[in-house]
């Protein structure tokens, strides 16, 4: 499945939820039975289940989410021995679907990985949608979008064509906020990944971990500052994202071989100590 495809389609199409339903089922529990008269994401949320749609099996544990088609023949069965809980989302197409795909004819899964943040909107969503009123209804559609948006760049950001995209997004984050306190764990949740995975993405296209790619460029600007300007070591520090001096220049020295004030002194009289007038890294 082309998630920039898919997430381009239902831009394209009109559509409106349905109902969404929230479900748990005990162990070794099964049930042959056809689909709602309406297409719907199947999002787990524990246990362990199998969607037989006719012989193409699915295997929903958390992490992974199931599109459904309207009206298929389904055999559903709880897997291991904890119950099977999910949010069922239906939705209703209410205009002409543009050319590309029939989602009410569709099923297949997708794998956005483990998100907070989508299990929170799931939950606002859930929520929002048994509240009785014009204004609920309207964030119930509007949830449902978010949701959508969220699960569309999980899963991209979980493929191998969203590798780069991710790495560009995150270290263009670092250069633009590089100032504040940044962690690699903050980075992580902000983007809807884990720690590993971001890690992995780094390495990939810059030989290096997120956090080390982070204190390179706090360094390199620390650099530029030191031979820029007369400011206090310590506004220096808070000025590239270390609140605490000391800790600054014992990481300065241990990186660059001087001490920020020896950096200064050694090269803001010479610019020219390097034969291409760049700044020593």
């Amino acid at each position: 499945m082309d998630i920039n495809k898919l997430a381009e389609h239902f831009a394209r199409t009109s559509f409106r939820v349905e109902q969404v339903c929230r479900y748990v089922r005990g162990p070794g529990k099964s049930c042959d039975d056809y689909t709602e008269p309406f297409p719907g994401f199947v999002f787990p949320l524990r246990g362990k289940a199998n969607f037989d749609f006719s012989g193409k099996v699915y295997t929903l544990t958390p992490g992974n989410v199931l599109h459904g088609g309207a009206r298929m023949p389904l055999n559903r069965s709880v897997l291991g021995d904890t119950k099977w809980e999910y949010l069922l989302v239906l939705y209703r197409i209410v205009a002409p679907e543009p050319s590309g795909f029939c989602l009410p004819n569709m099923h297949f899964q997708l794998h956005p990985g483990q998100s907070p943040r989508l299990l929170e909107l799931l939950e606002l969503l859930w929520r929002s949608s048994r509240e009785p009123g014009g204004i609920q209804a309207f964030q119930t559609e509007t949830l449902f979008r978010c949701v959508l948006e969220e699960l569309f760049v999980c899963v991209r950001n979980q493929s191998n064509d969203g590798e780069q995209a991710l790495f560009e997004q995150v270290s263009k984050y670092i250069h633009e906020h590089y100032m504040d306190g940044l962690s690699v764990r903050a980075l992580a949740e902000l983007n809807d990944i884990n720690e590993n995975r971001l890690f992995y993405v780094f390495k990939k296209y810059t030989g290096m971990g997120p956090g080390k790619y982070l204190m390179a460029y706090r360094l390199n600007r620390a650099k530029e500052s030191l031979l820029a300007n007369d400011a206090p070591i310590g506004e220096v520090a808070k000025s590239v994202g270390y609140a605490d001096a000391l800790y600054f220049s014992r990481i300065f020295k241990k990186q660059v071989g001087l001490s920020p004030a020896e950096f200064r002194g050694r090269f803001r009289n010479n610019p020219y100590g390097f034969q291409d007038g760049s700044i020593p890294i």
